[in-house]
């Protein structure tokens, strides 16, 4: 006969209690705090906003956790210093510039390839954890769930863009001076764009798909089709029609990638002259711009995933 159940028996798998009266519920090794996640304070102000807070600070700690900040500064940093150690470039401010203009197509290949393969997973991956369906159990509303989780991966992304593209730019800075350096500048800024816009692709795919393997497949059929696709059937034809100069800037706009070129090569000036430096010469669009449609590209996926969360079924 077993001995009778104690206080302390029944309260061992139960949640935890906190000082303040709240508690926090465990899943695997992470704890979701209920009382900062709950909304049914509907009369105190900020309640939203903890929730965004919590959520992306979790995620935030998570990404941290499993190495992904190291891997991403690593990724970065070893590609740009090998393309900046072997490019040749003469030691001038000319030089400087055709640095980076190198360094903006290995970014336009890079970049959203480990966009994509960071993000795929933010909702999917944790609903097969199980971490998802704790989140939805409790009184918050699921659109701030995905906000939070892409904000949170969103601070890791950009900050690993900026270190390890950053590392690059301070042996060019060591190199070739000031002279030139705001191109890098406006490289790195625009870098960190195209980092955010196709992170918000990836919470969109992850929050349509039903399985990991699928948002993985679809994630690289995107890359595909932004990086390789998209610009050669653009090229393709504007080289065969006679497009007005708003249809050239519509198929510009319609591709993060085409901006992020837009806004780095609009900065180079001669260095830039090839290829698709010209149809952005035709195109005519300005700077402030492309940084609205760049914005665009980052606010539209992660506001199209909030609503398409609030329908998904665990």
């Amino acid at each position: 006969m077993s001995p009778p159940e104690t206080d302390a028996d029944r309260g061992r798998d139960a949640p935890e209690a906190r000082p303040d009266g709240g508690y926090s519920t465990a899943v695997g090794t992470e704890a979701v705090e209920a009382t900062d996640l709950d909304s049914s304070e509907s009369g105190e102000s900020g309640v939203w906003y903890r929730q965004l807070l919590v959520v992306a600070e979790t995620e935030y700690r998570l990404a941290v956790r499993s190495r992904w900040a190291v891997a991403l500064i690593a990724i970065f940093a070893a590609f740009a210093l090998g393309l900046t150690t072997f490019s040749g470039a003469s030691v001038s401010p000319a030089g400087f510039e055709r640095t980076v203009a190198s360094l903006a197509v290995l970014a336009v290949y890079l970049v959203p390839l480990v966009a994509l393969a960071f993000g795929y997973d933010v909702v999917v991956g944790r609903e097969e954890s199980g971490w998802l369906q704790t989140l939805f159990s409790l009184p918050v509303d699921r659109a701030w769930i995905v906000v939070g989780a892409s904000l949170g991966r969103a601070i890791v992304l950009a900050s690993a863009t900026i270190i390890g593209f950053g590392i690059a730019g301070g042996f060019l800075l060591l190199e070739f001076g000031l002279a030139g350096f705001d191109a890098y500048v406006a490289f790195l800024l625009a870098t960190v764009g195209l980092a955010l816009a196709f992170l918000a692709l990836a919470v969109l795919v992850s929050t349509l798909a039903r399985e990991k393997t699928h948002a993985l497949g679809i994630s690289l059929l995107a890359w595909a089709w932004f990086v390789l696709v998209h610009d050669l059937l653009a090229l393709g034809v504007i080289s065969a029609l006679e497009l007005s100069d708003a249809a050239v800037s519509v198929m510009l706009l319609a591709n993060p990638t085409g901006v992020f070129r837009a806004l780095v090569l609009g900065t180079l000036g001669a260095a830039g002259d090839a290829g698709f430096a010209s149809v952005l010469a035709d195109a005519g669009l300005s700077t402030p711009v492309l940084i609205a449609v760049f914005v665009g590209w980052i606010v539209v996926p992660i506001a199209l995933a909030a609503l398409a969360i609030r329908r998904r079924r665990l």
